[in-house]
């Protein structure tokens, strides 16, 4: 049996002269170079805490299977996740609308038909609404400030925004 320290040579040699080529291995599975370095770092974790443990024959051969199975497992896991949360990325290649003059009118429009709509509703539920979402006030404050019930000012602010999304449907 050879000595760790020896072992432990080796096996850095054989990575470091063979890194390019298990990073491509992982490629293939995930198709992507961050994460496919990830595995190979887990990799080099694993087979030097393995090596202190077991006499392996062929290093390089047991180097190419844990790249392959750790980037399965990634793999596997990384569509688990996805399918149970949603893609983090979905938002980040739409274009932002915010600063095109069209968005800027059309926003204008939207706020302008929330203020007639707003206008039209009586004075507390407009005044319940305006302490809502724009004071900030919780339903228990505006409660207190316009000496209502709880459940009332919930009512209210609910009726408010209701109108303003029927107006932005119309």
């Amino acid at each position: 049996m050879i000595p760790i320290e020896q072992w432990t040579q080796e096996v850095n040699a054989l990575f470091v002269a063979n890194r390019i080529q298990l990073q491509r291995a992982a490629y293939k599975i995930l198709g992507d170079w961050e994460r496919s370095d990830d595995v190979v770092q887990d990799t080099y974790i694993k087979i030097i805490e393995m090596t202190a443990t077991q006499n392996i024959k062929q290093p390089l051969a047991y180097m190419y299977r844990i790249v392959r199975n750790l980037a399965i497992d990634h793999y596997r896991r990384t569509a688990f996740e996805s399918e149970l949360f949603g893609v983090d990325e979905e938002g980040m290649h739409v274009p932002a609308v915010a600063g095109m003059p069209e968005a800027y009118v059309i926003n204008c429009q939207q706020l302008e038909r929330v203020a007639q709509t707003l206008a039209k509703l009586p004075a507390r539920t407009q005044r319940a609404f305006e302490l809502y979402r724009v004071e900030g006030y919780t339903h228990r404050m505006i409660a207190a400030e316009l000496n209502i019930s709880i459940s009332l000012a919930n009512n209210l602010i609910h009726q408010a925004i209701n109108y303003c999304r029927q107006a932005m449907h119309n």
